[in-house]
Formats: structure tokens, C-alpha cells, sequence
């Protein structure tokens, strides 16, 4: 955890935390305008599996393939998935630093606080292995295997919740620092 608190303590100025969530989010937001619009196009409205934060299970992954057609699958395989292999990256190396960055702000950086850091790398982590999985199933079509479904599955799982408590986290720490802001008594100067 030592390595984890001293890369935070060197990676968390404004602007390299500022510059690491607009990129995040420039890629986040191109994949929900073009790659995941355009692959949805075959999909006859049917949600990709990234889509899905509750799961998924043989059944639907194999409705969704069917109605993707050929095309669609190409399009998921080489459209969204390579964009979506740069995305977990850059959402847990830039949440992890954002988060630090208000923990710092807190003092509360080198507190057990810092574990909640380790929460979007862990959403990183899994939306990788989703993606592995959603690469094997794409690739091996239409032989599905229920253990390739059903694993990748969990890990879509894993990365909702850890996504989920990952903003929630974030919500009380600048919830919190907004109380520490505003009860800040006025300085001598200020009278």
C-alpha cells in the first residue's frame, strides 16, 4: 500500500489530475457516441453486454449475437472493443488520482481512506477481463460456452458494483470536503 500512497503523492497535481479525467472522459464519451451507437446499429436495440450492469446470461449473449448478424459482430470486435481496451486504463489510473487528490485535500491520504483509490482499479481490472471475454465469446461464435458466459458475466458484475461504490465514495469525500470548506472560520484579515 506504501507504493500505492507514494504513486498518488507524485501523481496528484491539479493538472495532471484535470488532464487525466478530460482525456478519461473524451474517450469515454467518443465510445458512447460512436463506438457503441454504431455497433448498436445491428443490434435491433438489443444492449451490448458492456451495457448490461446487472448481467447477463447464454441466452441473451446468444440473442444478442444472432441479431448483430455477421456485421455486427466485426463491427463490436474491431470498433468498440479496442477503444474499450483503452478506457479501464484510463478510468483507474485517473480515478484513483482524483480520488487521492480530494483525500489529500482531507488529509486523510495516508489513513485507511486510501483503500477507496484501489476501487477503480479494481473496475478497470474487471472491465478488462469483461472485455477478454467478450472477445473469446465474439471469436468463437456461435459456439458459445456457458463457463466463458457465466465468467465474464461476474466480471461485467464486478465492474458495475465496483463502479457504482467508486462513485459513491467520491460523492461523500467531496460531499465532506465541501463541509470542510464552508465551516473554514473567516481569518483576522477577512473582519
Amino acid at each position: 500500500m506504501k507504493r500505492l500512497i507514494k504513486f498518488i503523492e507524485k501523481n496528484i497535481s491539479g493538472k495532471k489530475v484535470l488532464g487525466l479525467f478530460i482525456l478519461t472522459n473524451l474517450v469515454y464519451t467518443f465510445m458512447l457516441t460512436v463506438t457503441i451507437p454504431k455497433t448498436m446499429e445491428f443490434s435491433n436495440g438489443i444492449k451490448l453486454l458492456d451495457m448490461m450492469p446487472t448481467g447477463y446470461d447464454l441466452n441473451y449473449v446468444s440473442e444478442l449475437f444472432t441479431s448483430l448478424g455477421e456485421t455486427g459482430r466485426l463491427t463490436y470486435l474491431t470498433n468498440q472493443i479496442p477503444v474499450d481496451m483503452i478506457y479501464p486504463l484510463l478510468f483507474g489510473l485517473s480515478y484513483c488520482l482524483i480520488l487521492g487528490y480530494f483525500l489529500k485535500k482531507l488529509n486523510k491520504l495516508n489513513s485507511p481512506y486510501i483503500y477507496l483509490c484501489v476501487i477503480p482499479i479494481i473496475a478497470g481490472i474487471a472491465d478488462y477481463l469483461e472485455n477478454i471475454g467478450i472477445i473469446a465469446m465474439l471469436k468463437n461464435y456461435p459456439e458459445l460456452k456457458e463457463t466463458t458466459v457465466y465468467t465474464t458475466n461476474i466480471f461485467s458484475v464486478i465492474k458495475s458494483i465496483s463502479t457504482s461504490i467508486f462513485f459513491i465514495a467520491l460523492i461523500v469525500v467531496l460531499i465532506t470536503l465541501g463541509i470542510k470548506v464552508l465551516n473554514r472560520k473567516p481569518s483576522a484579515n477577512t473582519l
